[in-house]
């Protein structure tokens, strides 16, 4: 299903508000650009993985927050350096836990597929 291009500078936020998830180490692509300017920040593929910080959730009375995230699918049709590049509705599930994250906002000008 087409969606918006993830990017490094996207707000991402684990099921569990305040807890927020960025990217690790995303790859500068500089030839990655949107109408001719780079796409503010570099392009986050499926390869990446996600740091969720902030999370309060509890299982029962014990902690148990989101930590890590992986993403189960990506673009079908994009891809930069062989890697597929995520969306804004790729789903994603937070580790230990199994709770999803939302993305509340990113770039509005590439779409994928």
């Amino acid at each position: 299903m087409p969606g918006f291009l993830l990017h490094e500078g996207a707000v991402v936020q684990c099921a569990h508000p305040p807890g927020q998830a960025q990217p690790q180490a995303p790859k500068p692509l500089p030839r990655v650009r949107v109408g001719g300017e780079p796409l503010g920040g570099a392009v986050v593929t499926q390869a990446d993985s996600y740091q969720v910080t902030g999370c309060p959730f509890l299982a029962g009375l014990l902690p148990s927050p989101c930590l890590t995230a992986s993403w189960l699918t990506a673009a079908t049709r994009v891809t930069v350096a062989g890697v597929p590049v995520l969306l804004d509705n790729s789903p994603a599930v937070c580790i230990p836990n199994g709770t999803r994250l939302n993305v509340l906002l990113t770039q509005q000008r590439v779409r994928g597929a």
